[in-house]
């Protein structure tokens, strides 16, 4: 619920993870900034969400679907600006259009994850409508506490009312500095509260995410001490949100 804490990255982050093992991944942008969508080198798409969730039939998510320059197995529905206008409730199932748009697409994605802006506006409500559950990103503020509580009502609104199966998966920590006193004392502030909800995986506060993604590259290409570090973390990461998904091997 709160800009800046690092949203795009941790999305970037674990598609990157998903990437680097050959899985099958989707994108969804769905905040009208499009950084997800520059991070994956889509430049200009012709048909994005914004088309999409004004169309809303089912299944026409499937022709606005592009190939990231990441590789073939990862896909995006890309933003744009125009994306804003969508922001605001447009009829009496509004906030079920994303979810009608991708009913039929392959289920054939290993991991299908949704980048949402900074608010509980219309186009968080479509996210969380769409989803099996959801993922609290926060950095260890001040406001963190206040800001995780908001986005877990977030969450019980949604749960309560249009997608009843929904839970919610972690609460991340980014840009983490554990070397910090204020920093440690909002970590064990977030931890007292939420307890195992809260995820082990710190992500760590380094450059080398905001240059991986200025360059349209995986966190999981990006040859530095500090990007293999971070490739790291988000395996991790990777590893403890799907556990359950990758028991097996086969697809889904």
């Amino acid at each position: 619920m709160k800009g800046g804490v690092g949203k795009t990255s941790v999305t970037l982050g674990l598609a990157s993870a998903a990437w680097s093992r050959g899985h099958r991944v989707l994108v969804i942008d769905l905040d009208p900034q499009a950084n997800a969508t520059m991070g994956l080198r889509i430049d200009a798409p012709t048909f994005t969400v914004n088309d999409v969730l004004a169309d809303a039939r089912p299944g026409i998510a499937a022709d606005a679907l592009q190939i990231s320059p990441w590789g073939e197995n990862v896909h995006a529905l890309a933003s744009e600006r125009a994306l804003e206008h969508r922001n605001t409730v447009e009829g009496r199932h509004s906030s079920l259009r994303l979810r009608a748009a991708l009913a039929s697409l392959p289920r054939t994605y290993d991991l299908v994850i949704i980048d949402c802006p900074p608010s509980l506006g219309e186009l968080t409500r479509n996210a969380l409508s769409a989803s099996e559950s959801a993922l609290i990103v926060t950095e260890p503020g001040f406001f963190a506490l206040r800001g995780a509580e908001q986005a877990l009502e977030a969450v019980e609104v949604i749960r309560s009312s249009t997608n009843p199966l929904m839970k919610t998966e972690a609460i991340i920590i980014n840009k983490a500095r554990p070397s910090v006193a204020e920093q440690r004392q909002r970590i064990e502030e977030l931890t007292s509260s939420y307890g195992s909800l809260v995820s082990k995986t710190l992500v760590p506060e380094r450059n080398a995410i905001q240059q991986a993604e200025a360059a349209g590259m995986p966190i999981h290409a990006w040859e530095s001490p500090a990007g293999i570090e971070l490739a790291k973390i988000f395996d991790a990461l990777y590893d403890e949100i799907m556990p359950i998904r990758f028991s097996t091997e086969v697809p889904r």
